[in-house]
């Protein structure tokens, strides 16, 4: 896809800070970082969100994500590390390139929770269960 800032990186006809890279996927800083060393990972070919990919090239990119968490771990030795993909715009995907954002974290960063929601009681997560498994 010529018009997706994603592909265009991917073919290196757009920069990029790249971190690591393989035959499947490609892992760059983001631009604008939530910390120091937040890095996108995305696969090679063009998925334009989590319904579209493959499991074959999600499984590939899940690789590259495991890989760029340990470099990040190795380097920065952060407190901890967020795992955050978004599909749709109602999830706040802004970039409809499949991509995985590996976030380290430390205590006091001033990163805010997603969400905050109470639990919920035991009838409804019943019904959403049943209606989920009744698709097995």
């Amino acid at each position: 896809m010529n018009d997706c800032v994603f592909c265009e990186i991917v073919i290196g006809r757009q920069p990029s800070y790249r971190v690591l890279e393989d035959e499947y996927a490609v892992a760059f800083l983001d631009i604008a970082p939530a910390s120091p060393g937040h890095t996108l990972v995305v696969p090679r070919e063009h998925a334009r969100d989590l319904w579209e990919i493959s499991e074959v090239a999600h499984g590939h990119v899940a690789r590259m994500v495991h890989r760029v968490a340990g470099l990040l771990n190795a380097v920065f030795a952060p407190e901890g590390v967020n795992v955050v993909h978004s599909t749709g715009e109602a999830a706040w995907q802004d970039v409809f390139h499949f991509h995985t954002h590996v976030v380290p974290r430390w205590h006091g960063d001033d990163l805010r929770v997603m969400w905050d929601s109470l639990p919920a009681p035991s009838h409804e997560l019943e019904k959403v269960s049943e209606r989920l498994t009744a698709l097995r």
